[in-house]
């Protein structure tokens, strides 16, 4: 699963900066992990979609559900 994690972020008005502010999770971690390639042995973790969802006040199945729907390189 190849999840495209810096449009998500621009589509959104985020920074990696911002999510890292607003849901209380450390920048570096945010960084390392938003910037790395996704795969299979490399997944976005749970931590990861908290911080979206915590960032934009949404429940983590509606950050995953669009980013499923709209931010998938299959």
């Amino acid at each position: 699963m190849n999840i495209d994690i810096k449009t998500y972020l621009s589509k959104n008005g985020l920074t990696i900066y911002e999510v890292a502010k607003r849901s209380g999770y450390g920048y570096t971690t945010l960084h390392k992990s938003f910037n790395k390639q996704q795969t299979s042995a490399t997944p976005l973790n749970i931590r990861d979609l908290d911080a979206l969802a915590r960032a934009q006040h949404l429940q983590m199945w509606e950050v995953l559900r669009e980013l499923e729907s709209h931010f998938m390189d299959l």
